[in-house]
């Protein structure tokens, strides 16, 4: 199928294609290209093992569009999906594909009001897309029935076995009639995924997509080797080094997510946290609050991310790695999205330099060796932004007042002091290098040890307290780890002389 250049050659309608013009589509994706054919001319199940946004939703969305009677008003066709976003993600997309066809689809999932629900269900829909829990709450309510199923697919079902839905998704696969096409998409195929399989799909098609590389191209990947404790301070100076930071920060659970978003927030930032104990009118309002650009961070787990579609991230942080290559590449490929370009950075402390090292061999990712930038640095990086700052202000317009106030300050005779005073005022009195303190890399058995390798690039710098001794070298006084992984806090030599 790989020589599939246009959806014309895939067999869709005209008024399907005409309606894919206007979207701007014109090549299918390799999913789109190997599954659409299979799903209108063939029978048989489909296995596909493609990551998110590789175009999953109009690879069966497509074919199904075109299989199903339109106007029947009864459910015959279900799309399970692991997140609230992901469903309603999977709806609005299916909307949009079926052009003027009088299909009604509709999103069904916990945190919406049963009444809205029911009502919809009363009217008819040809198409649900749901959650597992809603689904079989209408189930047992008798206000969802799927005696007309004819297609069942299963939207990222690692997510939803991660999740706990296993259970739920075969209590619902019993009420679907037997003569059905099921198709089920997965990032991954862990053994419990392929049992389903076994148990609820008969002869089936498998279409498989490689791992998403096109990232390496428009994803910067960059680490940073750390302990654990120095990883919040190294992500501050990041952001006040960054010319652009509207980013996506990953933590491993909901209590961190939490306490990173706290910090931030008490450092001064704009940052929202996102994870499965907020309620959904919480999350419509922290993601509306992101989207809209009032808020520039946002911390969430991976389950709370799930289906969140953001334009324009500029970074995708990973402070905590996730467990496995695959979440790894699904979490930065949130940036770098439509012809942009974007940045993923990842904190690795003793205890995760394994999980690179995978993600590496797995993905063949150049994910680049990063240095922090010292305290000296970080204060000439702000001195630099608050001057371009200033100077693009002044290319703009000035109301006539402001330069009669200005010309009144002006008059006092002490124009460098008032000037001072007023960046200061604006700014804010944060240019003291003594604020970002050297950040030590682990040392490790086989790896990178922090003065050596810094010294091997160039050499270090007496950073905020450190001086030179009386033999050329330097001594610190600031805590540093020892031998034994304890801290010290007395003064220690380096021979390495500063030229």
């Amino acid at each position: 199928m790989d020589s599939i250049q246009t959806f014309a050659e895939l067999g869709l309608s005209a008024d399907i294609l005409s309606g894919l013009t206007k979207k701007g589509f014109v090549s299918p994706t390799p999913i789109q290209a190997q599954t659409i054919p299979l799903l209108l001319n063939g029978e048989r199940d489909i296995i596909g093992q493609a990551q998110t946004g590789t175009g999953k939703t109009a690879a069966f969305g497509l074919p199904i569009i075109e299989r199903i009677t339109p106007g029947l008003r009864k459910v015959q066709a279900i799309v399970l999906a692991p997140t609230r976003e992901l469903a309603n993600q999977v709806c609005e997309e299916l909307d949009s594909l079926k052009g003027n066809r009088n299909i009604t689809i509709l999103p069904v999932y916990g945190g919406q009001g049963m009444a809205t629900q029911l009502k919809a269900l009363k009217q008819g829909v040809d198409i649900v897309v749901a959650t597992p829990g809603r689904a079989i709450d209408h189930l047992e309510r008798k206000t969802l029935k799927l005696n007309d199923v004819k297609f069942v697919v299963l939207d990222e079902a690692d997510e939803m076995l991660n999740m706990g839905f296993v259970e739920d998704i075969e209590h619902i696969l019993t009420h679907v009639p037997e003569q059905r096409r099921m198709l089920l998409f997965s990032a991954t195929m862990p053994g419990p995924i392929l049992k389903l399989a076994q148990k609820f799909m008969g002869d089936f098609d498998e279409v498989k997509v490689a791992t998403k590389q096109q990232s390496a191209t428009t994803v910067e990947q960059v680490f940073y080797e750390i302990y654990e404790k120095d990883k919040l301070r190294a992500l501050h100076r990041l952001i006040e080094t960054e010319p652009e930071f509207y980013a996506l920060v990953f933590c491993r659970t909901r209590v961190g997510a939490d306490r990173l978003a706290g910090k931030l927030s008490d450092i001064g930032f704009d940052v929202e946290a996102l994870h499965g104990d907020v309620t959904q009118v919480q999350r419509e309002r922290i993601l509306a609050k992101f989207k809209g650009g009032h808020a520039t961070i946002l911390v969430a787990t991976d389950v709370a991310a799930r289906g969140i579609d953001i334009n324009n991230l500029s970074h995708v942080i990973n402070f905590d790695m996730p467990d496995s290559p695959e979440a790894y590449v699904h979490r930065i490929g949130r940036t770098g999205r439509a012809g942009k370009t974007g940045k993923a950075i990842s904190f690795v402390a003793p205890g995760e330099w394994r999980k690179l090292q995978l993600v590496q061999q797995v993905t063949k990712a150049d994910v680049k060796r990063g240095r922090l930038p010292w305290g000296e640095e970080v204060i000439e990086l702000k001195r630099n932004s608050m001057k371009e700052r200033v100077f693009a202000a002044a290319e703009g317009e000035t109301l006539q007042e402001f330069y009669d106030l200005a010309a009144d300050i002006l008059n006092s005779g002490k124009p460098k002091q008032l000037l001072a005073s007023l960046l200061q005022l604006h700014f804010g009195g944060h240019l003291n290098a003594n604020a970002y303190p050297e950040i030590r890399e682990p040392e490790r058995q086989g790896g990178f040890k922090s003065r050596h390798s810094l010294e091997r690039h160039g050499g270090p710098r007496p950073a905020a307290g450190a001086g030179r001794s009386e033999k050329g070298g330097y001594y610190d006084h600031r805590e540093r780890p020892s031998s034994n992984g304890k801290f010290s806090s007395k003064p220690f030599f380096k021979k390495k002389k500063f030229a």
